[in-house]
């Protein structure tokens, strides 16, 4: 048998109404382009994030080049594939400069437990200080949070 490597990673999210589902997604920019962190692009985001209402995104994080979320489902039926190309296509409406492209793929994981969420935000809020770009993760104007995610 011969295994074939992967051009991009595998999805699919496994979704119940038994236990909460909290995903955490990190989506890039086309070539890796730095435009994300503007008031602009971020006040867009905030909005194309409430039409986009299938899903919820719960706390996040704008760097230069990518985003980091969490997410949780609203419809179960509503793949969070789909969602994504909705929210991304809503944008590019939005912002139409060429330079304002995102990246095809993107990277997801189902939080298994409780205590993930709250651990993978701690390091997730770090990422601009590790960055350089600020002193203390609360300096950062990129990041907010959208709706509450209970576990």
């Amino acid at each position: 048998m011969r295994l074939t490597s992967r051009k991009s990673p595998a999805h699919g999210i496994f979704t119940t109404r038994d236990h909460p589902t909290i995903v955490f997604l990190t989506v890039c920019t086309q070539a890796r382009g730095r435009w994300l962190t503007s008031q602009g692009v971020h006040e867009t985001l905030r909005i194309v994030w409430r039409e986009a209402w299938t899903w919820r995104v719960g706390r996040y994080v704008l760097m230069p080049d990518h985003i980091h979320l969490f997410c949780s489902p609203v419809e179960l039926e509503v793949s969070l594939g789909w969602w994504i190309h909705f929210w991304k296509s809503r944008y590019s409406r939005r912002d139409p400069r060429p330079d304002h492209l995102w990246q095809r793929g993107y990277w997801d994981t189902r939080l298994r437990r409780e205590d993930g969420y709250a651990q993978k935000w701690d390091y997730v809020r770090y990422n601009p200080v590790r960055a350089g770009l600020v002193k203390q993760p609360e300096e950062w104007p990129f990041q907010g949070e959208i709706d509450l995610l209970d576990w």
